[in-house]
């Protein structure tokens, strides 16, 4: 049986149709779908590296982090946002840009489900690692591994594109997102983990803190949710520090202080900045 793919071509931009083993366009390029369900949508010629993106390694530890809890009310949050953005409106299209292993892409099918919005869900990552382990276990949303400088998406056709602490390329989103549509943009507040970085570094900073205008869009608001974390299992320390850029950035003293310590305190907070396409 075919049915309509979410995603377009990434050699001719054309729509995709779906048949269980296989993507194809009308042009005659097709794409395998892997057992678990996930496409490969990022041509070899635009790969900068074998394996891009996050890591099997890096995609345990975020996915045992998550699964934690520490982050449910950013989740709870989230899922709020993006409901408001797609209320009244009939079989909307959510795209989650930068979706990683799934986790928050999971909670936004669950939770627009429940409020009774029947939303077409899919995610798209780089690391092809982090893909198959989103589609592995979220049925019923597709997933891609694609690029963000390329979205695997038609012209105009997104109610709704989240995107949680993953690069951005503004052309690209405003390429997708339909005019009314809603940008969801989730970043790092002022202090978010600070205690983290007085961990790792001599002389820890504050994020910077801007409401940047994308061309396309009309800024909406900044919403702020915030909060502690207390964390006294060096695995799930461990497993936060991997999920962070500090972990390619860290000098080796700053990795070796946080490996020896038992416990963590610090504040978190994600800002989110709300986007309407003009």
């Amino acid at each position: 049986m075919t049915e309509n793919s979410l995603f377009c071509c990434p050699l001719c931009g054309e729509p995709l149709s779906m048949e269980k083993s296989r993507l194809f366009c009308s042009n005659g390029h097709s794409f395998d779908r892997a057992r678990q369900g996930y496409t490969h949508l990022l041509p070899p010629n635009r790969m900068h590296s074998k394996e891009p993106g996050d890591t099997r390694e890096m995609v345990q530890a975020r996915r045992e982090f998550l699964e934690s809890g520490a982050y449910d009310l950013f989740a709870q949050r989230l899922c709020e946002l993006a409901a408001e953005s797609l209320s009244g409106l009939s079989s909307p299209f959510l795209l989650d840009a930068g979706c990683g292993e799934g986790y928050y892409t999971g909670k936004l099918a669950d939770f627009l489900q429940d409020s009774g919005i029947p939303a077409r869900i899919a995610g798209f990552d780089i690391s092809k690692s982090a893909v198959k382990a989103a589609a592995g276990k979220y049925k019923g949303i597709q997933f891609a591994v694609a690029s963000a400088f390329a979205v695997p998406a038609a012209d105009a056709s997104v109610d709704c594109l989240t995107n949680v602490f993953a690069p951005i390329v503004p052309g690209e989103c405003a390429r997708v997102v339909k005019p009314g549509g809603w940008m969801i943009l989730a970043v790092p507040g002022p202090r978010h983990l600070y205690g983290l970085k007085e961990l790792l570094y001599e002389a820890p900073y504050e994020n910077e803190t801007r409401d940047i205008q994308y061309p396309g869009f009309a800024f909406l608001r900044r919403e702020t949710v915030e909060g502690k974390l207390h964390l006294t299992d060096a695995r799930q320390i461990q497993n936060l520090f991997a999920m962070t850029p500090y972990y390619w950035k860290t000098p080796e003293s700053g990795s070796q202080r946080l490996a020896q310590a038992d416990s963590l305190d610090t504040e978190i907070r994600f800002d989110f900045l709300l986007y309407q396409r003009k």
